[in-house]
Parts: structure tokens; C-alpha cells; sequence
């Protein structure tokens, strides 16, 4: 693996809802403010999620993205990665819309269904500004989120292979590990990929270090070291340290207001930029370069900026 870290920043996300932090971007417009920022800060990568400005809710319209895909694009060189696992309770066509529209050099793709539970967030009796965000969390109680194998296919075949985007697989678990390499065996997956192990979702494998270690072992064994590039991201407030320990370990990290809202113990991050700034501190301390988007572009095997479609 190289010795620059590739960082990828999840700029909005729909995990955390606006009454959550004051800084969660919300707008098309907040949106591309703090992708930039976080990119002149030092993220390699940008991971993106589109919400309805008026409300702040998650959404799938493929024309708000184009309200700040353009923007970003014109303003910084971080590759642009669009999610195709859009929000709680959206059908497969609607996550991905936003992604077949713009056709990316890089999506999301979940690789595996599992329960997600937001509702333990609902125990901070928060006063909402929308009615929509508690009934959203409490939704995940009994709510089960769909990547079934014939899913997964379906966006290999008609975003990967009809549009050159290769993907950030995130896998929450040991077996989404295991499915990825089914796709690998099938050839859908070819060398070199992008593994984004996740921990700490309720639902998915906790944020412990031995499942870090662990995850580790699994992907080297299951994908063998040279032929994937690692990554690491972890919830709330295991963020920053959890990190850490993956760029240690040789990976690749992700930060952003997705993943968590604060910067600290008891702090709230103010902007991306915070988070990435942080985290490049670090990486630098521990005498590892950041990577640049055109590393990352050769490292992972991407299209380019210039074969987008926005």
C-alpha cells in the first residue's frame, strides 16, 4: 500500500438530521461551500448526499445534486464520489439517481442488507425542528436496509460497467466482506478497488479495535493486500481515534459530518474543513503524506473528472 493516506470527507450524509448541529450543510448551496472548503483543507475525496433545502430531509432528486455537483467541480480537483445508499426508506432507483445522472467517478455501493438503528438518537429529547426527523429515526426501529445481491448487481452493471464509475464498497460487517468477494469471483469487481470498512452502526460490527484488526485480516486474506486500497471510518464519537489507528495500520481514512458532528470531547465541529484539517494534522504527525486527487485517480483506477457528466 502507498504511504500517502487518501482522505475522504462524507460532507452531509442522512444519518444526522438539522436539528442535530447548526452546521450540518443543508442547502445545495452549504453543500458545495463546505465541499470545498474540506477539499482545500485536504480531502482527497468527497463523499456526497443530497437533502431537500427547504427541510433538510434527505433526498434523491437528481437536481439538487446538479445544483452543487458543477460548483464543486469547478472550483477544486477531490474526485466527487456520489452515494447510491441515499436515505432511510428510499427504493434502489432513488438512491442511485443522483449517481446515473452525474455519472461519477465514484460512488457508494452498501454490500450487504442489515439493520441500521438510528432510534437510540431519539433518547436525547431534542427539540425538533421538523416533524420528519423523529419519525425518521424511530422508522429504523423496525426498518431493514435492502442490498441484496441482485441489487448490488444491478448497480455494477448499469452504473460500473455502463458508466466507468468504480465504487467505494462499504462494508459494515465480516460478511459484506465475504459478498464483495462473491463479486470479485464473478468478475463484476476487478482490481483495484476501494474497501470503506465502517464500524460502530447499530447493526453493523462494532467500533472495537480487534474488529479493526480483524477486518484487516479478513480483506487480506479474502482480496490479498496489493489488489485493494483499505479505508477506514467509524460513528460518533469513535471517529477521530478509530482513524487514527487505521492510517497507523496502513489505511486510508474517512472523516465528515455523515460519520459525526463533532471535532472533540463534548465539541462540536463547525465544518468539514475542521474534521479534515484535523485528521491531516494527525496523518502529518505520524509522518505520512496526504494523497492527492490525481493519486487517488491512479491508485483507484478512475476515469477522470473530464468523463463526468456534470
Amino acid at each position: 500500500m502507498s504511504n500517502s493516506v487518501i482522505i475522504t470527507c462524507a460532507i452531509t450524509g442522512s444519518i444526522h438530521t438539522p436539528t442535530m448541529s447548526e452546521y450540518l450543510p443543508i442547502t445545495p448551496n452549504d453543500i458545495a461551500e463546505d465541499a470545498i472548503a474540506a477539499a482545500e483543507a485536504g480531502a482527497t475525496v468527497l463523499h456526497l448526499h443530497a437533502r431537500d433545502p427547504e427541510n433538510g430531509r434527505p433526498t434523491s432528486n437528481p437536481d439538487v445534486f446538479m445544483e452543487f455537483l458543477p460548483r464543486i467541480k469547478q472550483s477544486v480537483d477531490a474526485v466527487c464520489n456520489i452515494t447510491t445508499g441515499g436515505g432511510h426508506g428510499m427504493s434502489l432507483e432513488e438512491r442511485c439517481a443522483g449517481a446515473l445522472r452525474a455519472k461519477p467517478e465514484m460512488s457508494s455501493l452498501n454490500m450487504g442488507s442489515m439493520n441500521f438503528g438510528l432510534f437510540p438518537i431519539l433518547s436525547k429529547k431534542l427539540d425538533w425542528k421538523n416533524q420528519w426527523e423523529p419519525e425518521y429515526l424511530e422508522m429504523t426501529r423496525d426498518f431493514i436496509f435492502r442490498n441484496t445481491f441482485k441489487d448490488i448487481e444491478w448497480v455494477l452493471n448499469n452504473l460500473g460497467k455502463e458508466y466507468g464509475t468504480r465504487f467505494e464498497f462499504e462494508c459494515y460487517d465480516v460478511g459484506h466482506l465475504y459478498n464483495l468477494a462473491h463479486f470479485v469471483d464473478q468478475g463484476l469487481v476487478e482490481p483495484p478497488f476501494f474497501v470503506q470498512t465502517i464500524f460502530g452502526i447499530l447493526g453493523g460490527i462494532g467500533a472495537d479495535l480487534e474488529n479493526l484488526a480483524h477486518m484487516r485480516r479478513i480483506a487480506n486474506k479474502l482480496f490479498g493486500e496489493e489488489n485493494y486500497e483499505w479505508s477506514i471510518l467509524a460513528a460518533g464519537r469513535h471517529q477521530m481515534n478509530f482513524v487514527t489507528t487505521g492510517a497507523i495500520m496502513g489505511g486510508n481514512v474517512r472523516v465528515g459530518l455523515e460519520d459525526s458532528l463533532h471535532i472533540g470531547k463534548g465539541q462540536m465541529a463547525e465544518s468539514n474543513a475542521d474534521q479534515v484539517a484535523k485528521i491531516r494534522r494527525i496523518v502529518e504527525e505520524l509522518s505520512l503524506e496526504v494523497a492527492t486527487p490525481e493519486e487517488a485517480r491512479k491508485r483507484l483506477n478512475l476515469k477522470g473528472g473530464d468523463q463526468v457528466d456534470f
